[in-house]
């Protein structure tokens, strides 16, 4: 570290699932809910790194992040430092 420079500590933040997004895991393959968990853990480790596979949605505070043929929805809780998982789907009916 450079005279001067400070040192930012960096927070990750806590994740919660809700019903829904914790059933979706059960029911898919190992390897596919391997991986949805472990792009959830990079998102907790810093949701502000830019990403092109995350979105906001246009008029609502949530956030989408596709993994594959896989969409998660997510809200961030800035005050609390924790990531809501909503809602994790295949990509065809997930808004409906």
């Amino acid at each position: 570290m450079l005279r001067g420079e400070r040192q930012r500590k960096i927070v990750k933040y806590r994740v919660e699932y809700s019903n829904d997004a914790r059933k979706s895991l059960k029911s898919m393959s190992r390897e596919t809910s391997d991986l949805i968990l472990n792009k959830i853990d990079g998102l907790a480790e810093n949701p502000f790194t830019p990403n092109p596979n995350i979105k906001r949605l246009v008029g609502r505070p949530e956030f989408r992040l596709r993994v594959g043929d896989w969409c998660i929805l997510y809200a961030i809780h800035h005050d609390a430092l924790y990531i809501e998982i909503l809602k994790i789907g295949s990509r065809g009916g997930f808004y409906s």
